[in-house]
């Protein structure tokens, strides 16, 4: 069983000051409006999440003493724990679930009543959508895309136009879910040794959700969640709507 209360405290060995945590969003906040200003974007179309996976809850309050108020847990368990922990001390944040669901667990992200970024398969969509109409509410979801056709990448395969014809035809399922909202696409990038090698990934993205926004305009498409803290600033260059963004917050003096 996950003892989360003892374990996300106890994980605190990096330094967790308010000060380190500021210094570093001052960093990010630049970043994200150079690269909102070089493609013509407002800051304000672009939503940082904290990725708050393995963080102790000090770091967490921190985090969102600096200013932020969206946070991106991995696991269910973890999630849980930390959730009551956190809204005891502080406003309640928005929480995002950005890690992979196991079909299992369904129950307990549906109930948590929170955004689900990585939705990876028909299987789980449909999952989902039944455990939404047992709660007699619509799971909000993202669809999460493979565009760089990394076998170790989990999602619905879109690195060849084949692939993509095929997504799109399991789509006509997906979108037919009565209690799944689907709000938009989220993709990994491959870990490169330059950042600029992910483009062609994000930009994959978006011309994915492009299509979509084509086939189902009747369907909300406009979140993109894309870009982590080594490439987040090509990702808000090629479209990003959400970016998830850890050890660069959360690390000192984190470079990348």
């Amino acid at each position: 069983m996950y003892n989360g209360a003892r374990q996300v405290i106890r994980n605190g060995d990096v330094d967790a000051s308010g000060s380190t945590i500021a210094a570093n969003l001052a960093r990010i906040e630049l970043t994200i409006l150079e690269a909102c200003r070089r493609s013509g974007r407002r800051r304000e179309e672009v939503q940082l999440i904290a990725v708050s996976k393995g963080r102790s809850v000090e770091e967490i309050l921190a985090a969102l003493a600096c200013g932020l108020h969206q946070l991106g847990e991995n696991r269910i368990e973890e999630l849980e724990a930390k959730r009551p922990l956190v809204e005891q001390c502080a406003a309640a944040p928005v929480w995002h679930m950005i890690g992979h669901v196991q079909s299992r667990k369904a129950a307990r992200v549906a109930a948590a009543g929170i955004l689900v970024h990585s939705v990876d398969s028909v299987r789980l969509a449909e999952r989902l959508d039944r455990q939404g109409a047992e709660l007699g509410q619509a799971v909000r979801v993202l669809l999460q895309v493979n565009v760089s056709g990394e076998a170790s990448k989990q999602g619905l395969d879109a690195a060849t136009p084949a692939e993509i014809q095929q997504l799109l035809s399991d789509l006509d399922r997906v979108v037919a879910l009565p209690h799944l909202q689907i709000e938009g696409l989220m993709t990994m990038a491959p870990q490169v040794p330059d950042p600029e090698l992910a483009r062609p990934v994000f930009a994959g993205l978006r011309e994915v959700r492009d299509l979509c926004q084509e086939r189902y305009p009747h369907t909300r498409w406009d979140t993109l969640s894309m870009g982590m803290s080594a490439d987040y600033a090509i990702a808000i260059e090629e479209g990003a709507t959400c970016v998830r963004v850890g050890r660069a917050l959360f690390e000192p003096i984190w470079e990348g």
